[in-house]
């Protein structure tokens, strides 16, 4: 796994990774011990401070086989080329095998699929060069070699890359736009949980009302930082989360099985051809239906 530190990022390499990867800390330090990450070419040590535009391979070893292709998984593939792969993700499909889950994910559906996918991310993640929530919709790019990965992976880390999502809120934003600026790190109650934490790592998320609807907004979100959960974080900060998240949230409602939340526009530059290339998704139907119905609501109710 490769990753590259990211403006704002002046943490311990140990917070940095545990922050950015699916590891506990103590874990991460046992794979710096170990001689499993490298900090520009170099075996750091845990407390090591990480600085902008410093290059992180992380080279864990492997708990498991490879992912392996499953053609029966369905992909919705909007733009492909010989470098990369744009998909429209649904909503319930992970994005990669992890330990409990080894197969039915995005990653098995693309090795069926593709040609190649890179190989920086390893044998589990393979193509991955950023995620979205297993219950969250939308546009990502996926890196069909390494070259393209290493291109990808930059703009990402530049904050050159431009995300844009949609969501439904619980009740009506006091603005019609603004910034949240709140570091996100761990939540110190549940290390699978995220939250707005004094000692976080920076994260800002643009937003505006796109509509108000009966109890709920349709809000447009420009997320500036790439935080683990940073818009379902973010919206629960500000009192107003995403409708349908279990985590976040209050839940189910509507017949939902998880947050409205999609990622409907995604722009970067093409690794090969410097072309700006800018790909949108429209809302699955659950998030449409959930739309119709507090639209038809009494008015009264908004």
């Amino acid at each position: 796994m490769k990753l590259f530190a990211e403006p704002d990022d002046k943490v311990r390499l140990d917070v940095y990774l545990a922050d950015e990867t699916e590891y506990t800390r103590s874990y991460i330090k046992q794979l710096i011990d170990r001689g499993n990450v490298l900090l520009n070419g170099e075996c750091p040590k845990a407390g090591t401070i990480v600085k902008k535009g410093d290059e992180i391979d992380v080279d864990p070893p492997e708990p498991f086989v490879a992912a392996e292709p499953d053609p029966t998984i369905p992909v919705d593939i909007i733009y492909e080329d010989g470098d990369i792969a744009v998909i429209n993700k649904p909503q319930g499909l992970t994005v990669h095998p992890a330990p409990g889950n080894r197969s039915g994910t995005l990653v098995n559906a693309l090795l069926a699929r593709l040609g190649s996918l890179s190989a920086i991310n390893g044998a589990l993640r393979p193509g991955i060069v950023h995620r979205l929530d297993k219950n969250t919709s939308g546009v990502m790019v996926v890196a069909k070699n390494d070259k393209t990965h290493l291109s990808l992976s930059r703009q990402i880390a530049d904050r050159t890359v431009t995300k844009k999502y949609l969501a439904i809120v619980d009740g009506h934003l006091k603005e019609d736009s603004g910034r949240i600026d709140a570091p996100i790190g761990r939540n110190p109650r549940d290390r699978k949980l995220m939250a707005v934490v004094p000692d976080g790592r920076r994260a800002i998320t643009d937003y505006r009302r796109l509509e108000t609807l009966a109890g709920h907004d349709l809000a447009e979100f420009h997320i500036l930082t790439g935080r683990t959960h940073q818009i379902r974080v973010h919206a629960k900060y500000i009192g107003h989360p995403v409708t349908g998240d279990a985590e976040y949230g209050r839940g189910a409602v509507y017949g939902t099985c998880g947050q409205l939340l999609h990622s409907y526009s995604l722009t970067f530059a093409h690794p090969t051809t410097g072309e700006e290339m800018t790909f949108t998704a429209s809302p699955p139907a659950i998030f449409e239906k959930v739309l119709r119905i507090l639209r038809a609501k009494d008015g009264n109710d908004v």
